[in-house]
């Protein structure tokens, strides 16, 4: 059963910039490769995104290029770094995005997102990594996306200034368990959902 993982980091560093959060992307891709999984990584910052409610706002809006994506994918992931104890930015304008088209159906008259699965990766300092990851993967079960268990990596440093994931945080055993643990946990619902999708009776727009 082929599978594709699309990864969406919502760093404000576009490609080229190290980035904390594609740091441990990578961890969970890793994991994704070892069984079979296609995958993608999008910097959202290399794209030109405008803020609004259409599927396509003009003025170059690329927003349908990573839509277009995300229609193609059985896994999406959003990794965030926090900022201020919270998501990024990005990371909002991608969910403001998302939402706008939760109101489209697929054939069966369900939400355009129903039998595709989600999870979270948040890093940062400080706290917030909760924060992050409750606002994000309920925004997306709000919308139709199917959330499984444990699907929430995250690393942290100590409160005030310090390193960041890429110096402190790849050797924690804490955060290596959690990012196996949601990735096997996507893997095996994207499997359900792919050989027993939702039904449509009383999940109709």
């Amino acid at each position: 059963m082929s599978l594709k993982a699309l990864y969406l980091n919502t760093s404000l560093k576009k490609s080229g910039e190290d980035s904390n959060t594609g740091a441990l992307i990578d961890k969970s891709v890793e994991w994704m490769k070892k069984e079979g999984v296609d995958t993608e990584v999008v910097r959202i910052a290399d794209y030109h995104i405008e803020p609004g409610m259409s599927a396509d706002m003009g003025n170059g809006d690329q927003w349908p290029i990573v839509m277009k994506k995300v229609m193609e994918a059985d896994m999406i992931i959003m990794g965030t770094p926090i900022w201020n104890g919270e998501k990024s930015s990005l990371a909002s304008l991608v969910m403001e995005r998302l939402y706008a088209q939760s109101g489209e159906t697929n054939e069966k008259e369900q939400a355009i997102y129903y039998n595709k699965v989600f999870g979270a990766i948040v890093t940062g300092n400080e706290d917030g990594a909760k924060e992050a990851g409750r606002s994000i993967l309920f925004g997306m079960l709000n919308i139709g996306f199917t959330i499984p268990p444990n699907v929430i990596a995250y690393w942290v440093g100590e409160a005030g200034p310090g390193p960041s994931y890429i110096e402190a945080g790849q050797d924690s055993d804490f955060t290596k368990s959690n990012t196996r643990m949601m990735t096997y946990n996507l893997i095996h619902f994207a499997r359900l959902l792919r050989t027993h999708p939702i039904p449509a009776e009383g999940n109709q727009m």
